[in-house]
């Protein structure tokens, strides 16, 4: 008889004695072609299982396990406050065993008469004897021998697909394990391994897959965890690196004079945070070294002055300057604003995006090449080949959010001159936790507006259920009555249209067009004013001409979609309704909140829902709570996730398989210390020693972080 062949990483597992056809097959629909892909499967959870014992020695009121014979079973169904349930009896040698599942009648079907099944659960007296009350279970399989009695072991639980069981990933795994774990080679020295208390990788796969007590899964997951953040971090501090070293920008004046300019053509004094930040600013653009900065301040905070004022240091020193948003409404919102702040002055401003007409694109571009055109605003629309600059200084992202990395590295590559490369400053109104600004924005420095202009007061927030909308449309009458304006929000547009579209409405959604007819009418307490429909499928001249319309007040209520989320300020409007509250994000509905209370007045946010899930229940009592958006992006940050906040519009990472950035804090902090002094000390990861740690980061992040040509 022949030797088994060897098993390594790559080994296919077809090629594994002992698996057959159906294990390979189960195996492939979780997209585990190899045994290396096999032990980088990690499981989800483990689950503490206790050893077995015969029926007769079980305990009331203890975690036990047993196994026997089902030797009846029975459904009962839901009377008046009792829920449904299925039953069973469980017996052995030594005696009877009650089983009970709520709500699970469906195990009918699994379930029945004669079966052998292994349960544990929490005992509880019952009459004479002992019941379990939704016990786990396992079901022996009749033709595989009876299994010997289990000892108390922690076990894995991996994430499945249809059709694949835990026993599939379990038997492929004992079958390869012990071979596979011998090949694994550690990227990480002893030495440094040992000073952070970190076991071998080897042992780390060990622990997880095999461990024998719920200390080495926590020693497992902290080696993994750390592994995943510091490799993400190194990725982070190359590039940050690479900025820095690499490159050169144009180094700004940023003398008196030109302060003394620039501050005469804005119409308020700064506040101290807005100050602080525009010193910040102004300190990073005066280097030849290029800024990569994220200005963060909450909705009305004044992020967009500082912008101007980067723009015009790169004017006063005889370059350009770009302002990208995600939106044609926030757009024309800058354009506009700029236009009046610069009014009679020499600067001369563009605008830019999809919906401007061809001729005026040509000359546009014409004339941004030529260095005619000091200050350009548009969209996405910056981005396409055919936008060059003369010299372009200073490139600014707003509502930084809905791009990435990649639409960053494309609007810097904007500079004409291949030796140099524009400043980078982006800007959010949506807070980023601090997690995440060590991690997605670990690149950037980053600049903080913590306060408020003078005057501003906070906007009162309150939760209304459906049954009181007509309370909620009295209220916004008494504004309107005082010839306040209002914003009314809804989640969908409410229009066929052909293909999917985030403005289409979702089952049950409030409708734009639906909500306006409705409140039109004359029973409606909205009944006799004037009222408007806005969303982003309307053509550019509709939009502007409603706009327009809306800030010179002959529209009092505006019906939008979130095309209306950020940039819009209209100081007379007071007070926003949202339809359908529940069905938006945290941030999403802060920064719709940030529309109303720009002015003298004070403002009042009105959210109207019956929010379905807990979740969304949550969501909607923190932003009546509080109108701190710091708060709220903490708050958002642990009711979402990470994987929702790694989203494609952050396409800059991907999401962590083993790190949890709302538990593992500390670790990213370390692994964030740790990736500065190792790139401090070897910038480009060169050593020989470092090649297996440079494979490994590539695998990881090399794509997201752009690391074609490291090590």
């Amino acid at each position: 008889m022949e030797p088994a062949p060897p098993i390594d990483l790559r080994t296919p597992l077809s090629k594994v004695p002992g698996l057959n056809k159906r294990d390979i097959d189960a195996l492939a629909l979780l997209g585990i072609p190899n045994v290396g892909r096999l032990i980088a499967h990690l499981p989800l959870r483990h689950e503490s299982l206790e050893s077995e014992s015969v029926i007769a020695s079980l305990e009331p009121d203890r975690l036990c396990a047993t196994r026997g014979e089902i030797s009846a079973t029975r459904v009962a169904r839901a009377r008046g406050r009792s829920p449904a349930r299925f039953e069973a009896a469980l017996e052995d040698d030594s005696g009877r065993l009650d089983l009970v599942w709520f709500n699970q009648t469906y195990l009918a079907n699994r379930l029945h008469p004669g079966a052998r099944v292994r349960v544990q659960g929490k005992t509880k007296r019952r009459g004479l004897g002992l019941q379990m009350v939704n016990p786990l279970y396992e079901v022996i399989p009749e033709n595989g021998g009876e299994p010997a009695l289990r000892e108390a072991r922690v076990r894995p639980i991996y994430p499945l697909a249809e059709g694949v069981h835990q026993r599939h990933i379990e038997k492929a795994l004992d079958l390869v394990l012990p071979a596979a774990l011998r090949l694994i080679e550690d990227h990480l020295p002893d030495r440094y391994r040992a000073e952070r208390q970190l076991p071998p990788l080897a042992e780390a796969y060990r622990m997880i897959h095999r461990p024998t007590s719920d200390a080495e899964v926590a020693a497992a997951h902290r080696r993994l965890a750390y592994d995943e953040l510091l490799l993400l971090q190194l990725g982070v501090q190359i590039r940050r690196a690479r900025l820095r070293e690499g490159l050169l920008a144009p180094a700004l004046r940023a003398d008196a004079k030109v302060d003394e300019h620039i501050r005469r053509r804005i119409p308020f004094t700064l506040t101290d945070a807005q100050d602080r930040v525009v010193k910040e600013v102004a300190t990073d653009l005066s280097r030849p070294t290029p800024t990569n900065r994220l200005i963060q301040g909450d909705v009305g905070s004044g992020k967009t002055v500082v912008a101007a004022y980067a723009m015009l240091m790169a004017v006063a020193s005889g370059h350009q300057a770009a302002m990208m948003v995600p939106t044609e409404i926030l757009a024309e919102q800058h354009f506009d604003s700029l236009s009046r702040m610069l009014a009679g002055s020499k600067v001369t401003l563009a605008l830019l995006t999809g919906a401007t007409p061809a001729a005026e694109r040509a000359a546009t571009l014409a004339s941004l090449a030529a260095g005619r055109v000091d200050l350009l605003v548009g969209t996405h629309a910056l981005l396409t080949e055919t936008v060059r600059f003369k010299s372009l200084a200073v490139a600014i992202i707003d509502e930084q959010h809905r791009f990435g990395v990649h639409q960053r590295a494309r609007l810097r590559a904007k500079a004409e001159d291949a030796t140099s490369t524009p400043h980078v400053l982006v800007m959010t109104a949506t807070p980023i936790p601090r997690t995440l600004a060590i991690t997605i924005f670990g690149d950037l420095d980053v600049s903080t507006i913590d306060a408020l202009p003078p005057g501003r007061k906070p906007v009162k927030t309150s939760l209304f259920g459906r049954a009181q909308r007509s309370l909620v449309y009295e209220q916004v009458k008494r504004r309107l009555d005082r010839g306040e304006q209002a914003f009314i929000v809804v989640p969908a547009i409410g229009e066929a249209t052909a293909g999917a579209n985030a403005d289409e409405p979702e089952s049950g959604a409030t409708t734009a067009h639906t909500l306006t007819q409705e409140l039109s009418r004359p029973e409606s307490p909205l009944a006799g004013f004037t009222l408007a429909t806005l969303h982003g499928r309307l053509p550019h001249a509709e939009r502007e001409r409603i706009m327009d319309a809306y800030r010179a007040g002959s529209i009092h209520a505006l019906v939008a979609t979130t095309v209306i989320e950020v940039g819009v300020d209209i100081p007379n409007a007071t007070i926003i309704a949202i339809e359908d509250a529940d069905r938006f994000g945290l941030a999403q509905l802060h920064q719709l909140r940030g529309r109303v209370g720009r002015g003298k007045k004070p403002g009042a946010c009105m959210l109207i829902a019956d929010p379905a899930t807990q979740d969304a229940a949550e969501r909607l009592n923190a932003l009546t709570s509080t109108t701190d958006g710091f708060k709220l992006a903490e708050t958002d940050f642990l009711l979402r996730g990470p994987g929702d906040l790694f989203g494609a519009r952050q396409s800059g990472t991907m999401p962590l398989k083993v790190a949890d950035l709302a538990r593992d804090l500390d670790l990213l902090s370390l692994a964030r210390h740790d990736a500065a002094a190792w790139i401090k000390r070897s910038p480009t990861l060169s050593s020989p020693s470092e090649a297996l740690l440079v494979r490994r980061l590539k695998l990881a992040f090399g794509e997201q972080i752009d690391l074609a040509d490291v090590g």
